[in-house]
């Protein structure tokens, strides 16, 4: 039987997939077109309404297919997870319901189905589910995402992950070194860490923070040469971490710190654990001790109370801070969250008018950033061709795929994805750079 996998939402959802899609694959054949499916799989997402969204919207497609030659349809992911009771009653075409818990149980699952059994595997657990050190990779082959912990326990007001995916749970230190082996055996040379919270990785199974000490072993694979770390919170940022990041050559000189605000009542209210010195406190730190660190940073506008002194209060943190990456959300209401109760919810126009404000702040702020970084010389990856503009696509070590920006070069070499190359910076625009290659 052949399947069809949808993979949405977030890097750590992939990285579910692909263990997932390792498993299928040792007894079924995976195709890229539903339409010659038997089974379709789809790892959804709930984060934000959004993304519910399109999951279901990619289910109700899929469904249809059932009227040709589709035969079962899965739905995994948080979705899944959050919703099944609901969903069964309003989606009876979704055959089975893999919780976020039960991927290492999705082989199985899927030959239950065989016997035509309507199938909802929910396990309650708390173990930081890992598959096996296999991946079925999918593009881009140069680079890799690696879940290193489950679930959350910061419970910020607005986010429903700790709901959805329980408390936090990191995935045991062998378990990731043989999953990094794994990748650097199939030539990826960038491993971007994720979790909900990078930062205090260990903290349950260890008793320590030790993000630090994984990374080190992490470095000592051969093959693997940027390592990026993502999602970690401010206030559990230490002089270990400052100093792992200066000083070991492979860990970009990159940090992604999700503030959310800067206003310290809303920061409050959102629950968070720091306030908005504490955060510029940090900056200025890890700038003096690394100077050509890029800093990365989301903001949510529009929270529930927010007021005009309070926003013009962060736009102002903005333009002191001077952030080299910034993402700016509106707030999402999000059912079984506390801030989804509190009065003083924000109009939508008014949510949209003050992102579109922050990003008008962000964008002089990068112009000014990027102007500053021609002649130079840095070195780069090449993500891929772009055939549209007739040039390669490539990153700097201060950029994450995806979400950041690219440096387009124009070459007449076919460069394989994944090289490295020596740039010089010759212009810009307002996120990305165009540059030559000089070796």
């Amino acid at each position: 039987m052949k399947v069809y996998f949808a993979s949405l939402g977030c890097d750590k959802n992939l990285v579910d997939s692909e263990h997932m899609l390792a498993d299928i694959s040792k007894e079924y054949e995976i195709v890229n077109d539903p339409c010659e499916c038997d089974i379709a799989v789809v790892n959804t997402c709930a984060f934000i309404k959004d993304a519910k969204e399109e999951s279901i919207n990619t289910i109700l497609e899929l469904s249809e297919l059932k009227k040709q030659n589709l035969k079962f349809l899965v739905m995994t992911g948080c979705l899944a997870q959050r919703y099944h009771d609901d969903l069964k009653e309003l989606m009876p075409e979704v055959d089975a319901y893999v919780g976020i818990s039960a991927i290492n149980n999705i082989l199985d699952d899927l030959k239950k189905l065989k016997k035509n059994r309507k199938i909802v595997d929910m396990p309650d657990n708390n173990l930081a589910q890992n598959a096996s050190g296999d991946r079925f990779l999918t593009p881009p082959f140069h680079y890799s995402y690696l879940k290193i912990a489950e679930g959350c326990d910061k419970n910020c007001t607005y986010c429903a992950i700790p709901s959805i995916r329980g408390r936090y749970r990191s995935i045991p230190m062998e378990e990731l070194i043989k999953e990094a082996e794994y990748l650097a055996h199939n030539y990826i040379s960038e491993i971007i860490l994720v979790a909900q919270e990078t930062t205090v990785y260990g903290t349950d199974i260890y008793g320590k923070k030790s993000i630090v000490e994984l990374v080190e072993k992490l470095s000592a694979i051969e093959g693997i040469r940027w390592i990026r770390l993502m999602y970690c919170y401010p206030e559990e940022i230490d002089d270990d971490l400052i100093s792992l990041i200066k000083n070991n050559t492979k860990v970009c000189k990159y940090l992604d710190l999700p503030i959310q605000h800067a206003s310290d009542r809303i920061l409050q209210k959102m629950g968070r654990r720091t306030s908005g010195k504490d955060i510029e406190d940090l900056i200025k730190k890890l700038r003096k001790e690394i100077p050509n660190i890029a800093l990365r940073t989301s903001l949510i506008a529009g929270f529930p109370t927010e007021e005009e002194e309070d926003f013009e209060k962060l736009v102002r943190f903005v333009k002191k801070c001077k952030f080299d990456r910034l993402g700016v959300f509106t707030y999402s209401k999000e059912e079984g969250t506390l801030a989804a109760s509190f009065k003083g919810q924000i109009r939508a126009d008014v949510k949209k008018k003050r992102q579109k404000a922050l990003m008008d702040v962000q964008k002089e702020i990068s112009l000014k950033r990027n102007s500053k970084m021609i002649s130079k010389i840095y070195d780069a990856v090449i993500d891929g061709y772009d055939s549209a503009e007739g040039c390669l696509v490539a990153r700097l070590q201060y950029d994450a795929p995806d979400i950041d920006g690219c440096v387009f070069i124009e070459s007449d070499k076919e460069i394989m994805s994944g090289t490295f190359v020596k740039v010089r910076i010759t212009d810009y625009s307002e996120y990305d750079l165009i540059g030559e290659i000089t070796e």
